[in-house]
């Protein structure tokens, strides 16, 4: 189901703390987090060095950010990766579908993927897909 998920990902926008969470774990290598799907990296500074050709860093906000990552993406999914990012994205009406994969694990912490809402988002569940490794479901929202 996640490998499906992912599969209709033309790209992906995320914040720089997911980037740099992710890149502590072992470095990105070559390739990006979705292997050559285009990567947008939401910060307010470009690193020094240089990353894999996937990744563009995006200075001037997450509004820009889903704006090339859609060009890049073409007709496939735009991906967000990381609460701050749809933190951000969610009240200015960027998100057209959320799709939660819940893991039966508890972590004890962590970052709220939703934040705090000046105020409600009416979801329609489109889909729920129960597997031994996860609960897959999706939202469209409503405007």
């Amino acid at each position: 189901m996640l490998e499906q998920v992912v599969s209709d990902w033309g790209a992906v926008v995320m914040g720089r703390t997911s980037f740099e969470k992710n890149e502590g774990e072992g470095g990105w290598g070559r390739r990006g987090p979705m292997g050559d799907v285009p990567c947008f990296v939401v910060t307010h500074q470009a690193p020094t060095r240089s990353y894999p050709p996937v990744f563009t860093f995006v200075t001037d906000g997450v509004v820009s950010a889903i704006e090339q990552a859609k060009k890049a993406a073409g007709d496939k999914v735009v991906g967000l990766h990381g609460a701050t990012v749809m933190q951000q994205a969610l009240p200015l009406g960027l998100v057209d579908e959320i799709r939660v994969h819940v893991v039966p694990v508890l972590v004890g912490g962590g970052t709220p993927l939703f934040g705090v809402l000046d105020s409600s988002i009416t979801l329609e569940r489109t889909r729920v897909v129960a597997t031994p490794a996860a609960t897959h479901l999706s939202y469209r929202v409503l405007r």
